[in-house]
């Protein structure tokens, strides 16, 4: 499993100062929203260390950065949020319990910050986003923390990335009405997919597939809440 590539101890980095945080959003902060996470229920011990030393500060705006380690999610701009914590564990986690992690994709990078969790977990992350400019500032972030396993694209998430297909596992950030087939067919068999559904009531449902032989299985996990999942690009 790879390792996340991240040190925020380097003396050597000039920016380390900035990924280790001050006050509120200091490595005792940082703790202190872990044992949250353990107390909701998380127990996958590589997801909780990862997210123990990713700084999630760096992923928001710095007016908010003293929020940065609540249990919420937080607006990003254009639009989009940044996950509340306890989800970015719990769907990484159910694909890190569920089976191999070698090739990730991700459907909306947004901020950045839960493909960086992913990369802390598989071998390498594939990530789409639709929105150019989020999608340059996430790969300022990637840069800063030195992750080397992450490969970006500006494109349809509907659309997937069938050039690199198949995949291990997909995370979708955002919520569709139905889950997109182009999808499905990009999974590996023995492949999952964690991702909400915007059910016809309005209400979401995490929902995690597997990919068989014979076709698919779905599970629903719990009621989310996710910006909708939109087709096409912003630049």
């Amino acid at each position: 499993m790879q390792k996340a590539l991240f040190n925020i101890d380097n003396k050597n980095n000039m920016n380390s100062k900035k990924l280790a945080g001050i006050g509120m959003t200091s490595q005792r902060t940082r703790n202190r929203l872990i044992q949250r996470l353990r107390d909701k229920g998380i127990i996958e011990p590589t997801v909780l260390s990862v997210m123990e030393k990713l700084p999630r500060h760096i992923f928001i705006d710095e007016a908010l950065s003293h929020r940065a380690y609540e249990d919420v999610s937080l607006p990003i701009g254009m639009s989009q949020t940044i996950s509340q914590p306890y989800i970015v564990a719990r769907m990484t986690e159910l694909l890190v319990m569920s089976g191999d992690m070698k090739k990730v994709l991700e459907i909306g990078t947004g901020c950045g910050y839960q493909t960086s969790v992913l990369s802390g977990v598989a071998e390498q992350v594939f990530t789409i986003e639709r929105i150019q400019p989020l999608q340059k500032k996430a790969i300022e972030r990637f840069d800063l923390l030195q992750l080397s396993n992450i490969t970006h694209r500006h494109g349809d998430g509907y659309l997937g990335w069938e050039t690199e297909a198949p995949f291990d596992a997909i995370i979708v950030t955002a919520a569709p009405d139905q889950v997109p087939q182009a999808l499905i067919d990009q999974l590996a068999i023995g492949g999952r997919m964690v991702i909400p559904v915007t059910m016809p009531n309005g209400d979401q449902q995490l929902h995690l597939l597997e990919k068989t032989e014979e076709g698919t299985s779905s599970m629903q996990i719990e009621e989310v809440k996710f910006v909708p999942l939109l087709g096409g690009v912003v630049v």
